[in-house]
């Protein structure tokens, strides 16, 4: 009668990876970004929302001077200015602000 030989299940599949001697030495890591909410005064934001203000507070300030011709040409381009520039400042922060 022939005799069976019996395998064990590790010894059919490959044994595992031998762990390595040398252990990884620690290093630190520094972040380039800081997580700062000042982080996110981009200057060219902060310059886009001064021009639109400092347009507006002209505008409010020829209304109280009397000029109601030249403030309601200012009203009109405002009203085209004012969402392109919100749109755009917003889609410029997400386009290059690395969170």
């Amino acid at each position: 009668m022939r005799r069976t030989k019996g395998f064990t299940f590790r010894k059919i599949f490959l044994p595992p990876h031998k762990l390595s001697l040398t252990r990884p030495r620690p290093f630190k890591a520094y972040s380039f970004v800081p997580f700062s909410p000042l982080a996110m005064l981009d200057p060219t934001i902060l310059i886009l929302g001064g021009i639109v203000l400092a347009v507006a507070f002209i505008e409010q300030i020829l209304e109280r001077l009397g000029v109601i011709d030249l403030a309601d040409q200012f009203e009109k381009v405002m009203r085209v200015i004012l969402p392109v520039t919100f749109y755009g400042a917003l889609f410029y922060f997400f386009a290059t602000f690395m969170f």
